[in-house]
């Protein structure tokens, strides 16, 4: 039991302390995020029907550690495991082994992009850790979202779509339709010739057409300032702001200077 004991508070101290090692340590750990990110995508575009899974498996290897030593350095481990990344991490390690006694069935390129939702992990570390990721914090959290919802959108046209229509044959025929539509280029080359994926195009249309819209906007819009006004309670403010839009109250917002 004391060693149980041990075990936990050294894994506590690597993954919420703030000592140096920890630090190293996470920082460990995002890379190999962004890694494996990067390793699925590309993998999904490249070679989609790869025989040799040899990297997946060593994958899986260090995500199932992952999870067993972040499973053991919970405070609630119930909640834990009840959480949506921890279930979405079990889902993508399922995944990646699933090949070695099944076939790998095109489904599992969904699967895998949940693998997507550890940039939100990526995202805290920065906000403690970095002073101008907490400046343009809203518009790389919303360059997340729009990569995430791109490339899940990808996913599910492929795995719908590649067996139903000559013109996807890959991931990339898949994100090109995607990004197409979502800007309402609609070249034409690529068409839904298939209820279901007439429906998915209509789907896409209706809800992701908007979404993809407010997120470009809210990347290239210019940053707000969070400041609750202490007269009317509007929060977001110009930077070089002087008086509250909209109720003219003088606000004080602190800034760090400009360059000469």
């Amino acid at each position: 039991m004391a060693e149980k004991s041990d075990l936990q508070s050294r894994l506590r101290q690597l993954y919420f302390g703030h000592s140096y090692t920890a630090r190293i340590f996470r920082y460990v750990l995002l890379a190999f995020d962004l890694i494996t990110i990067a390793y699925f995508i590309v993998s999904a575009i490249a070679d989609p029907d790869r025989h040799h899974h040899e990297v997946d498996y060593a994958i899986a290897a260090v995500l199932a550690l992952d999870y067993v030593a972040r499973l053991i350095a919970a405070g609630s481990r119930w909640r834990y495991m009840a959480s949506f990344t921890s279930l979405a991490d079990v889902v993508v390690v399922i995944s990646l082994i699933i090949p070695a006694f099944f076939e790998n069935f095109a489904f599992l390129r969904v699967i895998r992009m949940l693998r997507l939702l550890r940039s939100y992990h990526l995202l805290k570390e920065l906000r403690d850790t970095s002073k101008w990721f907490r400046r343009n914090e809203e518009i790389l959290q919303s360059t997340v979202n729009l990569f995430v919802f791109i490339f899940v959108i990808t996913a599910i046209v492929f795995v719908l779509e590649h067996d139903r229509n000559e013109n996807i044959n890959n991931y990339l025929d898949a994100l090109y339709f995607t990004v197409t539509t979502l800007t309402t280029t609609g070249f034409g080359d690529i068409t839904m010739t298939d209820t279901v994926g007439r429906l998915l195009t209509v789907l896409i249309m209706i809800f992701g057409v908007a979404l993809f819209l407010r997120l470009v906007q809210t990347i290239f819009r210019p940053s707000k300032v969070n400041l609750p006004c202490p007269d009317c309670g509007l929060s977001r403010h110009d930077p070089d702001a002087v008086h509250c839009k909209h109720c003219g109250r003088t606000l004080n917002i602190p800034t760090e200077g400009t360059w000469d």
